[in-house]
């Protein structure tokens, strides 16, 4: 499972990119947050696989 955080503010396209743990997304987002006062809102997504297999 990856997660990533998108700052949602007007103009600011910047994210986490995908990261292996939700907590570095979020650390991210206060680094973000910390250094844009005004950034405080993101969208968070998960991307999760599956492996499927066909069973005759």
């Amino acid at each position: 499972m990856t997660a990533q955080l998108f700052c949602t503010f007007i103009g600011c396209e910047e994210s986490s990119g995908p990261q292996d743990r939700p907590e570095a997304a979020q650390e991210w987002a206060l680094r973000h947050t910390g250094l844009h006062p005004g950034h405080g809102f993101y969208r968070r997504e998960y991307t999760d696989h599956a492996r499927v297999t066909r069973h005759e």
